[in-house]
């Protein structure tokens, strides 16, 4: 099952940037582009979502509605 989860992401003073979660405690991964942090992000998110115990719920992360915006990013 898809479920949302919100992630921050932030360029560093070294040029790379850094993707956390309030959500997912333990989600931190760090790229050259925005793509590649987020690509990390979500195999990151994948593992720790894996390595919970069966019982917990996942409640807390929203489940895909049938519409909702998503910010593309772009380069030019």
């Amino acid at each position: 099952m898809e479920r949302l989860l919100n992630i921050h992401i932030e360029k560093l003073p070294e040029g790379v940037y850094l993707a956390t979660s309030d959500e997912l405690q333990g989600l931190v991964a760090q790229g050259r582009t925005v793509a590649e942090t987020l690509e990390i992000a979500r195999d990151v998110a994948r593992k720790l979502l894996e390595a919970q115990s069966p019982d917990q719920e996942l409640d807390y992360l929203q489940p895909i509605a049938k519409q909702f915006n998503y910010p593309l990013v772009v380069s030019q």
